[in-house]
Parts: structure tokens; sequence; C-alpha cells
């Protein structure tokens, strides 16, 4: 006869573990948000007066607290990096003008719509397709 405790190796657990998780899992503490945009204007990814005022617009509306202006850099093959750190996390964008490409990055607290920056991104930056990814961190 069977113990009814224990559980089988062929189930792929040790005998007498339950895999059964009883305590429930915490609630993230982040959401990490990313997103390419496809088919971008050229002249648009090298502004980088046009992309820190993206950045500052998609922080309000997600209500960040930024700790200072946006940090931009102007990369090799007139490319745009620029990064702006929140109170308690950060957004940044990276472009590649050659291949009409736009990776915005923003992680936020889960308290946070961190949709809502895309959004503004989404409104203000004509692309031809937008893929975006939302994971639960922490």
């Amino acid at each position: 006869m069977t113990d009814p405790r224990s559980t089988t190796a062929a189930s792929g657990a040790t005998p007498g573990r339950s895999t059964a998780n009883t305590t429930p899992e915490p609630a993230a503490g982040f959401t990490h948000l990313i997103a390419d945009f496809h088919g971008v204007a050229p002249a648009q990814l090298r502004d980088g007066a046009l992309l820190s005022g993206l950045l500052i617009a998609a922080a309000g509306a997600a209500g960040f607290s930024a700790m200072g202006a946006p940090l931009v850099r102007h990369l090799p093959h007139d490319g745009v990096a620029a990064l702006l750190l929140l109170d308690t996390c950060h957004m940044s964008v990276h472009t590649v003008p050659e291949r009409e490409l736009l990776l915005l990055d923003v992680l936020a607290p889960a308290s946070h719509e961190a949709r809502k920056a895309l959004d503004v991104f989404t409104r203000r930056l004509p692309a031809r397709e937008i893929h975006a990814d939302t994971r639960a961190r922490g």
C-alpha cells in the first residue's frame, strides 16, 4: 500500500515533499517595460532635445518625479542615448537612426503605471510598428 503523504519520484518531486507552493507569492515590487519602435523617422531619432522632452513628458504622465534633467549623449552613427533618473527608478531611450529604431526602457515601481509612459512615446513618435513587453520584477 502506498503512503498518501509521499510524492512519487515519477512526478519529478522529491519523495515526502509537496510540490505545491502553500505561501502566496509576494507582489512584484517593480514593473519593467521595454518597447521597440520600428520605422521611426531618422531625423527624430537624432534629435536629442525631442527625446529629452519625451522622457520628461512620459515621466510626468506616469506620475514620476525626476531627479534632474535627462542625460543625453550623441552616439556614433548619429544615434542618441538618453537617461532620466526618477525618484525610485529610471527611463531610457537608445536610437539607431540607420535602422529607424528606438528602444525604450522603463523601470517603475509597481505602484506607478509604466504603460502611461509608453503611451506618450506612442502618441508623439510615429512608428511603423511597436513591440512592447512588460514584466514584473522584484
